[in-house]
């Protein structure tokens, strides 16, 4: 059988003269029986054709999407943002919908998919909403620092078989409104979304925590990117 090829997204340094991910990502889906596909910040036709060599998309962790995409103005306490790879993100975005291909987002990649879909996010959640619970935890990244209460009636259910799923995490952005089409399928217990689904694609799936740092010893984290793979088969 055909290993599915799985697309998925690099951060850019600073002066966009260098493109690079982690090695957990691609390892990640590696193990869950994927072909990992670097996919460049190019031209828009480029990235459609490469879009069309993809079964499924991993819109990979990074740093913050540019608040006017959501139409807001950039706090003094928003990070560092990098509107190229927004803009080629959220150009796959779309190119995934119109094909319905299975898409996973990792951290800043369920931000992208929450505000390619018309949704909002909290710039920065320290400042903005007063919580107090660890978002955002230093290494090791495979240590889990809170809980995720996870609804019965989602996808990720299906996936954890849990109600409570302890998470590392590692942000300081999160959805804040949910995009019309898009689901909450877990919130930390400070309110924070931390995962979300839409119900009417074969797979769209986007959490807030980091499972490639944990797939190899936990199940859970290792089943996200199973479903994924899995998906692309279908």
């Amino acid at each position: 059988m055909k290993k599915p090829v799985i697309g998925l997204t690099p951060s850019l340094d600073s002066d966009h003269y260098t493109m690079q991910t982690r090695l957990h990502y691609p390892k990640a889906l590696e193990a869950a029986g994927g072909i990992p596909l670097l996919l460049p910040p190019l031209s828009p036709d480029t990235v459609r054709e490469a879009s069309l060599i993809c079964d499924g998309l991993l819109f990979t962790g990074g740093v913050d999407v540019h608040p006017s995409y959501y139409g807001e103005e950039m706090l003094a306490a928003c990070g560092e943002v990098c509107p190229q790879r927004d803009e080629m993100e959220l150009s796959l975005l779309r190119l995934a919908l119109e094909r319905d291909l299975p898409v996973l987002g990792i951290c800043r990649g369920i931000q992208l998919i929450n505000v390619g879909l018309g949704g909002t996010l909290w710039q920065d959640l320290p400042s903005q909403t007063g919580s107090t619970l660890c978002h955002s935890q230093r290494p090791p990244y495979e240590m889990t620092v809170h809980t995720v209460h996870v609804e019965e009636s989602s996808a990720l259910f299906s996936m954890l078989g849990v109600r409570e799923y302890a998470v590392n995490s590692t942000h300081h952005q999160a959805v804040r409104g949910c995009a019309p089409s898009l689901q909450a399928a877990a919130r930390s217990c400070d309110g924070i979304i931390e995962a979300v689904w839409r119900p009417q694609s074969r797979f769209l799936l986007g959490v807030q925590w980091h499972p490639e740092f944990r797939f190899e010893q936990d199940k859970g984290a290792a089943a996200l990117f199973s479903a994924l793979v899995r998906a692309c088969g279908t």
